[in-house]
Order: C-alpha cells, then sequence, then structure tokens
C-alpha cells in the first residue's frame, strides 16, 4: 500500500476526541446511566481516552467495557492452527440494562461492525438506547448505519484504505489515507 495522505495528526486526534466527549455530555445532559463500550482492538483505547476527557470535564467517571465482535462477524476469518476463530473476549465491568451504552470504534465503512457489536450486546444485555462514536467515518455504507459522534468524515474511494495508528498500539496517534496496489 501507497501513503497518499495523513489526514489527522496526533492533535487532531487530541481534538478530535476531545470534542466527541463534549457531544457525548450535552447529548445526554451529563454522563448518568451511559456506558462506554470499545470495539476491540483501536475502539477499547479510544472509548478510555473519551472516558479520560469526560471525567476531565465531568469530573465524575463514566463505566468502559471491552467488546469482541468476532464470534458475530458475518466474514468470519479462521485464525488459529485449529481453524478455530481467535476470540479474545468481551469485558464489560457493568449492567447494562436500561443503560444508554455508547459503542465507540476507529473507522465506520460498511456498517457491518456495528452489527456485529449490536448482535454482541444484545446478548450481553438490553440497553435502554445504543449511540455509535466513531473516530473516522469513510462512507461507503452497506447497511442503515450512522454515527452518532464523528471525529471526522473522510470520503475515499473504495481503492483505498483508511489506517488508524494509536500509540497504545502503534507507538504513534495519527490517520492515514492509503491506495490498495
Amino acid at each position: 500500500m501507497n501513503l497518499k495522505a495523513m489526514v489527522l495528526d496526533e492533535q487532531a486526534v487530541r481534538r478530535a476526541l476531545t470534542r466527541i466527549a463534549h457531544e457525548i455530555i450535552e447529548r445526554n445532559k451529563g454522563i448518568e446511566n451511559c456506558v462506554l463500550v470499545g470495539i476491540k482492538t483501536r475502539g477499547i483505547y479510544l472509548a478510555k481516552r473519551l472516558a479520560e476527557r469526560i471525567e476531565q470535564i465531568e469530573g465524575k467517571s463514566i463505566a468502559v467495557g471491552e467488546l469482541d465482535i468476532t464470534l458475530y462477524r458475518d466474514d468470519l476469518t479462521k485464525v488459529t492452527n485449529n481453524e478455530e476463530p481467535l476470540v479474545k473476549g468481551s469485558d464489560i465491568p457493568v449492567d447494562i440494562n436500561n443503560k444508554k451504552v455508547i459503542l465507540v470504534d476507529d473507522v465506520l465503512y460498511t456498517g457491518r461492525t456495528v452489527r456485529a457489536a449490536l448482535d454482541a450486546l444484545m446478548d450481553i444485555g438490553r440497553p435502554g438506547q445504543i449511540q455509535l462514536a466513531v473516530l473516522v467515518d469513510r462512507g461507503h455504507r452497506e447497511l442503515p448505519v450512522r454515527a452518532d459522534y464523528v471525529g471526522k468524515n473522510i470520503p475515499t474511494a473504495s481503492s483505498e484504505k483508511i489506517v488508524v495508528q494509536l500509540a497504545e498500539v502503534d507507538k504513534t496517534d495519527q490517520v492515514s489515507i492509503y491506495e490498495k496496489e
């Protein structure tokens, strides 16, 4: 893949997350009954960063959970020696029944990841409401899914790939567009 453009640097990622944190607080009139749930892998780190910013703004902490959607994907790939999918497990430390769950992910593309996450959440409990926060919305939806909170809309061609790098995983914070070869 060839680098086409870097669209968000470390500072822009930080600003986008701060704005999303403010929007979450404003839309929900605070954080009462709210839970952030990050979709593995990078969504978890984004959810934790949002929780830190929300706590700085509100002076109260918000629960953060992790959701593994591996078994709910419609494009399930086998990545272990025994042909079983690699499952990392979900960890949601609070009861999500009747809560406002804010799903957090890095990139919204076809909507299939979000559909899988909704199925996984419903197997855990019955939230009162589910909202979606993404760092990047790149378009090309295949399912009727729309994010409630978007860090940046980046219209892309089908031949392009959005790569989100986060310091927790990749040692740097940036979002880039690559041209598929």
